[in-house]
């Protein structure tokens, strides 16, 4: 405050403006009369400071309400066509609608979604560049040796938005029935089983490693590049049981050409009731899903945050929002940033544990 005061008063001093003005007399600059000042010629200086400080002390949440005033980037890590490309879709349709401002998605994929990541991570946190990522998003900071950004403190969370359930299949031609007909083959058969998933390190394949672990067996990890291949090397006999999304394995298993064995969430499927969840078979930790959520820059006003969260959960909670998601064996899960923040602890801390079972690492 003093060098300020010494600072201004030496200013002042100098420009003529007050005959004798001292660095010691900062309270007359401050007293007014006709709201400006005391001090003569110093008005039109005091009318500078005062807009000065009027414009510094503009509360952050008018820029909150004006928000958004151009278009918005919904940076999605992986490539087109997929699930998270689809539901990033959807929710930035939504807050186009109800925001006034186009949100456009866009696509940025590769190793892992580390590289559309780290272009929010490094985006200015004023809201218009968000994060729309999977669960990759608390696996990656445990698979990978190093990342060009801290998980944590690089991101700030906006909101969950949906979850797609993970399904436990089994080839027709595996003389299994359930989850505990598994167990039991693979210990009576020892290292013939296998399990395909979309590739080492993927949610699926360290679900299967958190399985094999709590199960007690082992099986042979066969990784495809992608979850399409994988479902296609179940389907042909290549592996015994495969890890994936309902979403994916839906139609296969309508057409009886997997076995459908288990859900791992944590509730039964609302699409698909009758099959039990791993909890349910005595598998309790193991609950995975494909979960969505939307991110900003690390910094971004909680105000903003706190706006495209409430807009996410009042848009996608509508009846015909849910049912569209279901049909996809999609559900809607929305959340606070509060919420969200407490999530994507957890799920690292998860994940870290399953990445450390399975021995996967990738520099």
């Amino acid at each position: 405050m003093r060098s300020e005061t010494a600072k201004w008063g030496t200013v002042v001093k100098s420009s003529g403006a007050v005959r004798t003005q001292t660095a010691t007399q900062p309270a007359q600059l401050l007293m007014t009369r006709r709201g400006i000042d005391t001090v003569g010629n110093v008005r039109g200086f005091g009318a500078v400071l005062l807009a000065m400080a009027t414009a510094i002390s503009v509360p952050r949440t008018t820029f909150a309400q004006a928000y958004p005033a151009k278009t918005v980037r919904l940076v999605v890590p992986i490539a087109a066509g997929g699930g998270t490309d689809i539901v990033g879709r959807i929710v930035a349709q939504k807050l186009t609608e109800a925001l006034g401002q186009q949100f456009i998605v866009d696509n940025r994929p590769g190793a892992g979604g580390i590289i559309g990541s780290e272009i929010v991570a490094k985006s200015p946190p004023d809201g218009y560049v968000l994060l729309f990522t999977p669960t990759s998003h608390a696996i990656n900071p445990s698979l990978y040796t190093k990342l060009p950004y801290d998980t944590l403190k690089d991101f700030s969370p906006v909101a969950l938005v949906a979850s797609v359930t993970t399904m436990f299949v089994a080839h027709p031609s595996l003389p299994v029935r359930s989850v505990r007909d598994v167990v039991a083959l693979a210990k009576v058969r020892p290292h013939e089983l296998s399990f395909g998933s979309a590739g080492t390190g993927h949610l699926f394949h360290l679900t299967g490693e958190m399985f094999k672990t709590a199960a007690g067996i082992d099986m042979v990890h066969v990784p495809y590049k992608g979850g399409a291949p994988a479902i296609a090397g179940l389907v042909g006999g290549e592996v015994s049981v495969l890890f994936e999304t309902m979403l994916a394995l839906q139609p296969f298993v309508q057409a009886n050409r997997v076995r459908p064995l288990a859900v791992a969430s944590a509730q039964r499927s609302t699409l698909l009731p009758d099959i039990p969840t791993l909890v349910e078979a005595g598998f309790p930790t193991i609950v995975a899903a494909n979960w969505y959520a939307l991110y900003a820059p690390a910094s971004t006003p909680k105000e903003i945050a706190g706006k495209l969260s409430a807009e996410i959960a009042r848009t996608m909670n509508t009846p015909e929002m849910r049912k569209r998601l279901l049909a996809q064996g999609t559900e809607v899960v929305t959340g606070s940033p509060a919420e969200l923040d407490t999530f994507t602890r957890s799920e690292l801390t998860k994940w870290a544990n399953a990445v450390r079972i399975s021995g996967a690492r990738i520099d």
